[in-house]
């Protein structure tokens, strides 16, 4: 146990009490409680801090028992009561470390999120036809990662390329923390392999966009019916003469952030509109989470970059047989598997690196 970095993450602990302390106050008012959404928001902020408080607490206790033994250990004399207190001393230290390392995942975790379910939005990027085949292998790869976790998944919206492939594609994925372990998906996902259609089996490189977006819930997203407007069209693509007749395809615009959200896979009107809103909501909750947290770069954008070859996340090489994460130093993983939805190894490792990283960066004070 790094002494230093239990002290610092005591201090961290000693700024959530103090916030902790302050909104329990605010809440008391006669103020707050007449002003809804404040009202609702500092329940809220409040809920979150809870765990972290309770550990405060504990740990406090515990320094200060520790501090106690020391300074008896410091007096003793008699041989035999020095030796009782270096069993205690032991003991608290003991526990000590298990306070920090409970601390530790509560200080990275994002119990509201990570417990929500998730779209998947799916874009072909560089290398045309190729791209959208391998955008097709991705939207199969999370189906089967889906059936492995017992997740339900269930496609929204999809538009084909002309030889089969997939342009874009929003899967919806529901079930126990789906987005915690789907989140890390997000960025360039880039292809080296031979495509069907090349003769002289040359290798070529292309990518695909992933963006994870957590389902927003209808109190954290609000918007005014008069900012949306919603354009019904006949859809194209398979489902026979139904699909060509009717106007069942939707598309729903939100003035004030320009989102466009479209959806035709349903026959039914009524249902495809029902899809696009969740879509809508879902990305108008991601609008407002990247305003708030601009300084820590997590937009949309910077997600899944431009989508060009130099950007990526992860690189698929059939050829080789290999999958490399480049969030992941110095291992390869077996690609046959990776495309069979088998991430649970990959998404251990980036997930630990992750908690590293955030945990550094709060006990350093940059993130509040």
């Amino acid at each position: 146990m790094d002494i230093r970095n239990s002290e610092k993450i005591f201090s961290y602990l000693e700024k959530i009490h103090a916030r902790f302390e302050q909104i329990s106050a605010e809440l008391s008012l006669n103020e707050t409680t007449r002003q809804q959404k404040k009202f609702r928001e500092l329940s809220r902020e409040l809920f979150a801090l809870k765990p972290l408080e309770g550990k405060y607490h504990q740990l406090k206790k515990v320094r200060q028992r520790l501090n106690d033994a020391e300074s008896m250990a410091a007096a003793a004399e008699d041989g035999e009561m020095k030796e009782l207190i270096r069993e205690e001393l032991s003991l608290l230290s003991g526990e000590r470390e298990t306070l920090i390392g409970e601390i530790e995942i509560l200080m990275v975790s994002n119990r509201g999120e990570d417990s929500r379910n998730a779209f998947l939005e799916i874009r072909a990027g560089a290398g045309g036809d190729e791209a959208s085949l391998f955008a097709s292998d991705l939207l199969r790869m999370y189906t089967r990662v889906a059936e492995r976790k017992k997740w339900q998944a269930e496609i929204i919206s999809t538009t084909l390329s002309g030889i089969g492939g997939i342009k874009e594609a929003i899967l919806y994925v529901k079930g126990s923390e789906v987005n915690k372990f789907l989140k890390f998906e997000s960025g360039v996902h880039r292809v080296q392999r031979v495509p069907s259609t090349e003769a002289s089996g040359r290798i070529h490189t292309s990518t695909v966009t992933v963006a994870v977006l957590p389902e927003a819930e209808d109190v954290e997203v609000e918007f005014n019916p008069k900012d949306i407007r919603i354009d019904t069209y006949a859809a194209s693509g398979p489902g026979g003469q139904h699909v060509n007749k009717t106007e069942s395809a939707i598309r729903v615009t939100h003035f004030p952030t320009g989102i466009v959200v479209t959806c035709q896979d349903e026959k039914s009107q009524h249902k495809n509109k029902e899809k696009a809103l969740k879509v809508l909501k879902a990305r108008l909750f991601e609008h407002e989470k990247h305003k708030q947290e601009e300084s820590i770069a997590l937009n949309r954008k910077t997600q899944v970059g431009s989508g060009e070859r130099s950007e990526k996340i992860r690189t698929y090489n059939f050829p080789q047989s290999r999958v490399t994460d480049h969030r992941v130093n110095g291992r390869n993983f077996n690609i046959g598997s990776i495309i069979d939805g088998d991430l649970d190894d990959l998404v251990a490792e980036l997930s630990e690196s992750h908690v590293r990283a955030l945990i550094e960066k709060k006990i350093s004070g940059m993130i509040a």
